[in-house]
């Protein structure tokens, strides 16, 4: 017996829970934009389109950090301290992938414990599976569900290895670099690119017998930043010390980061990055739905694989290789 296609999306039932806050149609939601089925993928893009003008209103802050320097405590500390407030709180983490099933290998869930069981909070990993690009715009679909479901902070986490920190900047309002105390030799080996991109260095940690060596390190950081230009005329990044364990200097941060809001989106500046940031989502969708086409078609895998032996074995150049699937797909 033949199994029978899943029903249609109700698209309007679906926008209406969303809107008033059902945390159940708000994770459909997301699932339907991380489908892979045209059927499911054109749904979401008529759901995202009539939400739209829900959206834009949360503070969007991007956090990263070399794994250890205690991120998810952090998070975790920072987003009870704002739920506290009345903020309504989503955390989306964009996760390495399992290589062999897909799945997240990050478990935010358990190592953010207290806003895992937060009313007023939000946490979902969005696994990379391999494609920044890909899970760029995933997460980036999911923060607008978000939003329109009224969360008014989104958090997006990165692994901080290889280009995540910049797919996840490209996300947001607000870059934090977290760093761990004792730079030393530490500072050598800090990629100038996330300098760059960084409107706040926060050295975490610093509690105990760390704060004197958290101090020294945000000293060291500081003078490393002075010989960068800053990417904006209205803001100098700082650099502070906070703790997650013990909650100090979180305060601090948040401030920071609703100052630098408050700047930017004061001189017009906030609109201007997030409309870039939408041309960039543009083309990293154009990238998804090539490399889907590369994969999903069955003829189109068999010339990829019979290129690849070939280029493998010298029988024929990467150029020529790369020219004949530009030919098959019409390109």
């Amino acid at each position: 017996m033949a199994v029978a296609d899943k029903p249609e999306v109700d698209i309007a039932g679906l926008e209406q829970k969303l809107l008033a806050g059902d945390r159940a149609a708000l994770a459909r939601a997301i699932t339907l934009v991380e489908s892979k089925r045209a059927d499911r993928r054109a749904a979401a893009a008529t759901l995202l389109d009539r939400l739209l003008p829900r959206t834009g209103g949360a503070v969007r802050v991007g956090i990263t950090g070399v794994p250890g320097v205690g991120k998810s405590t952090l998070i975790d500390s920072l987003g009870t301290m704002l739920t506290a407030r009345g903020h309504r709180l989503a955390v989306l983490a964009v996760d390495p992938s399992s290589s062999r099933t897909g799945g997240s290998i990050l478990g935010d869930k358990t190592r953010m414990a207290r806003l895992a069981v937060d009313p007023n909070a939000f946490v979902r990993p969005s696994p990379s599976s391999g494609t920044l690009g890909g899970v760029a715009a995933r997460t980036r679909e999911t923060m607008l569900l978000c939003e329109a479901a009224g969360f008014d902070v989104v958090l997006v986490e990165t692994v901080g290895v290889g280009q995540s920190e910049t797919a996840v900047a490209d996300l947001t309002d607000f870059f934090l670099v977290l760093m761990l105390p004792g730079a030393g030799d530490e500072l050598q080996g800090i990629k100038k690119g996330v300098l760059e991109i960084a409107d706040m260095i926060a050295v975490n940690k610093a509690e105990a017998e760390n704060e004197t060596r958290a101090r020294r390190a945000a000293a060291e950081y500081r003078t490393a930043l002075s010989i960068l230009a800053p990417a904006s005329p209205l803001w100098t990044p700082p650099v502070v010390t906070c703790s997650g364990l013990s909650g100090a200097g979180l305060d601090d941060v948040w401030a920071r980061i609703l100052d630098h809001r408050a700047r930017h989106e004061a001189k017009g500046l906030l609109a201007e990055r997030r409309r870039r940031q939408d041309v960039k989502w543009m083309w990293a969708l154009v990238d998804d739905r090539l490399r889907a086409r590369l994969t999903g078609d069955a003829g189109t895998r068999d010339l990829l694989a019979r290129l690849e032996t070939a280029v493998g074995a010298g029988e024929t150049s990467p150029t020529a290789a790369a020219e004949e699937v530009a030919r098959h797909l019409g390109l």
